[in-house]
């Protein structure tokens, strides 16, 4: 029976529990540089391959991780896994939804697939990465049980939720959510989709992710997690970006827009776009080319609060009568489509290519040792730049951001 001084310190379910006394061994990151440097695999490689084993299948490479100067680029081997699939989510418990469960679209009950995904993570050597689900100030303790080769998605979820230093768990430590990683039953279970299950209870909520493109779990599993669990509580996660403006006359507004994937909440927190001479583009005429300009004097100067993930929690409510609100992650998972040659996005371009401390990139061309560009995008099986290119930017890299230690109040709230 494996056990060891940090392994006592959690408080698990009974069958996670035993599956990790039988799993090869367990790495629990000390920090956030040992997490990073898991990413290219055993023999710290420039260019690594997360390939598995597969019955009748040999070995399908599910990614690759290239070592960049300013940190590890992943890139999935299939167009169909550069992005979320809006069709992934399953629900394997009997509590109330409007999404669809898993056993009316499989035939059979998740109990048997978890079962079967215990048994597979007892043969892997695993990483055990606690974290805080909603953030280290207001947020839950977590856990994500992923495969070692599979470091680049742990180190995903860090870099999204912020990392927690096994040193720093304390005796005692219950997860409220956990997430497992799965990638083969991709292919053995769900025929090449991307797959990921929601099992809930009153006290945890557990995400089983079947794929490796961190979207639907890593990010948005998180999200689920909050929902649920501020359901439970009576405190919502709003699906918004929020910012404080400050008016050339020392004003301050701060506005929290919500919206749809794709809505346009990250370019609330950009600076206005000028051309050259200074001047605003509005628009140009379909048909006569003739350009509309406007011309500004000043702007706001904008402090960015949070980017897809406002939390509401009940014990920041002021009795106000405004939504008093934090941002829910430690790093935003950006999307660089819109960033097609250098000068596009000087303020990203800048923090990306000298960062503080590495990044991590998705769907971008890396070159092993050189400098990953975001504005380098990988080209797909149809010749065409990749359309969601990604990078996961810490939020303390941000000039005038709010900090999140700090619940702001909301003035304007739009949709």
């Amino acid at each position: 029976m494996f056990t060891d001084s940090y392994f006592d310190r959690f408080v698990l379910p009974e069958d996670l529990t035993e599956t990790l006394k039988k799993c090869r061994c367990i790495c629990y990151p000390e920090t956030k540089e040992q997490l990073e440097e898991m990413c290219f695999g055993p023999t710290h490689s420039s260019r690594y391959d997360v390939s598995y084993t597969l019955p009748g299948m040999g070995i399908v490479k599910e990614a690759e991780v290239v070592r960049c100067k300013n940190g590890p680029v992943v890139n999935f081997m299939e167009d169909y896994m550069r992005r979320r699939d809006p069709d992934c989510m399953r629900i394997g418990d009997d509590l109330p939804t409007d999404k669809p469960r898993f056993e009316d679209v499989y035939g059979y009950k998740f109990s048997k697939l978890r079962q079967e995904t215990m048994d597979w993570l007892a043969t892997q050597q695993i990483i055990l990465l606690p974290f805080k689900a909603g953030g280290k100030y207001y947020g839950y303790d977590s856990l994500m049980i992923c495969p070692m080769n599979a470091a680049f998605f742990a180190l995903s979820l860090a870099n999204m939720q912020g990392f927690e230093s096994i040193f720093d768990v304390k005796h005692g430590f219950t997860p409220r959510g956990i997430i497992y990683v799965a990638p083969p039953f991709r292919h053995t279970h769900f025929s090449g989709k991307q797959v990921v299950v929601h099992q809930r209870s009153e006290k945890l909520h557990e995400v089983f992710s079947y794929n490796l493109y961190p979207g639907p779990s890593a990010k948005k599993g998180v999200f689920s997690m909050l929902l649920d669990i501020g359901e439970h509580e009576g405190w919502i996660t709003n699906h918004a970006s929020a910012a404080l403006l400050e008016t050339p006359y020392e004003n301050e507004i701060v506005f929290m827009h919500e919206g749809a994937s794709g809505g346009g909440k990250s370019e609330m927190l950009e600076e206005v776009h000028h051309e050259e001479d200074g001047r605003l583009l509005l628009g140009t005429h379909t048909v006569t080319g003739e350009k509309y300009y406007l011309s500004m004097g000043e702007t706001c100067k904008i402090h960015p609060i949070a980017d897809d993930m406002v939390m509401a929690h009940k014990d920041m409510q002021n009795g106000s009568g405004h939504l008093v609100i934090v941002d829910a992650e430690d790093g935003w998972f950006l999307r660089m489509d819109g960033d097609n040659y250098y000068g596009n996005s000087p303020t990203y371009e800048r923090i990306s290519i000298h960062p503080s401390e590495p990044l991590e990139f998705f769907n971008m061309d890396g070159v092993p040792n050189a400098t990953c560009l975001i504005w380098e995008h990988v080209i797909e099986s149809n010749g065409k730049p990749c359309s969601n290119p990604r990078v996961i930017l810490p939020r303390k890299m941000l000039d005038n951001i709010v900090p999140d230690t700090e619940p702001v109040e909301v003035d304007v709230r739009t949709q």
